[in-house]
């Protein structure tokens, strides 16, 4: 087990350097030249120049490349080209919004999704079980801001029962903290309970139809026991895969989400840094949400042990 842990962490090396050269390369993938996107049509060919020079455009590729790299292993994001802010000064502003939606979602998702996925492959083919699947398919059509604008709506607009925007720091108190990512949880959970309520009943169906479920039956064993202690247990591998895959829906579903319901995250200060063209920040950003992606899968992979009696070595 000690064996296979080791080589799935230095299996994230050679993808964070990929993804590293990716982002990276975000500035010079974007048509035309970055200096003269972001200086505007009224700058003069000085002004171009000295912001190819604050870029590094000025410099051989690998070089800069090298110089980026160091710097993001010495805590060194790059400056903001309009703020003039420290990039990890930024994300560190805005962190917590985003931690707090994407955690809540995750807690809502999970909490709603795994015991509806449960109960339709207990009352299979019954309108129990329909009903679930028709949840499902609901989730993923109807688009998640779509979903953040008719409960907005609704619950905010109409019924006052919500803050319709913003957000109130967890330093403030739960219950405000609470009341402004009620909404942005639900809309942005819709798609993630949907995806985990389905692969939920998929793999139940197939592990309740197994022979050491109907030796537990036959022995006397409850119908919770059977559903919980026995069939979800050896039925986690693949749920828990799908949460983690999941985590790529909710770092894009963020940006949408706190983009209508107006959370000062790093998913709103992605869209205002692509409106400017702040390169810096997006690929900060970027950077960013894909090593906590490349994380979360690493450590979905690492709970196989736990979950997966055959690796052991």
């Amino acid at each position: 087990m000690f064996a296979y842990i080791i080589r799935r962490v230095l299996a994230t090396i050679p993808v964070m350097a990929l993804v590293a050269l990716f982002v990276f390369s975000l500035l010079y993938i974007a048509p035309g030249d970055p200096a003269a996107v972001i200086a505007g049509d009224q700058a003069t060919p000085q002004d171009v120049e000295r912001i190819r020079a604050s870029l590094g455009l000025d410099r051989p590729y690998l070089v800069r490349f090298g110089a980026w790299v160091w710097g993001i292993l010495n805590g060194d994001m790059g400056t903001s080209i309009f703020t003039n802010l420290p990039v990890t000064t930024m994300i560190a502003q805005r962190i917590e919004p985003t931690l707090s939606l994407m955690i809540l979602t995750l807690l809502l998702a999970v909490g709603i999704a795994v015991p509806m996925g449960v109960l339709a492959a207990w009352k299979q083919g019954t309108i129990i079980d329909r009903a679930v699947m028709a949840f499902a398919v609901l989730g993923f059509s109807v688009p998640v801001f779509v979903v953040g604008y008719l409960l907005a709506y609704v619950f905010a607009l109409e019924l006052d029962w919500l803050p319709v925007q913003g957000y109130t720091a967890f330093s403030n108190g739960f219950f405000p903290w609470i009341e402004n990512l009620i909404l942005p949880a639900i809309a942005l959970g819709g798609v993630y309970i949907a995806l985990i309520a389905r692969i939920t009943r998929a793999t139940m169906l197939e592990v309740l139809q197994q022979d050491y479920i109907r030796t537990a039956r036959a022995k006397g064993a409850g119908q919770t026991s059977i559903l919980f202690l026995h069939a979800l247990k050896n039925a986690a591998v693949p749920i828990v895969t799908v949460i983690g895959i999941g985590i790529a829906l909710l770092i894009g579903g963020a940006v949408v989400t706190e983009s209508v319901f107006a959370i000062p995250g790093l998913g709103r200060l992605t869209v205002d840094a692509i409106l400017r063209r702040d390169y810096p920040v997006i690929q900060g950003v970027v950077l960013l949400f894909s090593f906590v992606y490349v994380l979360v899968n690493l450590l979905i992979d690492l709970a196989y042990t736990l979950f997966d009696p055959r690796i052991r070595y």
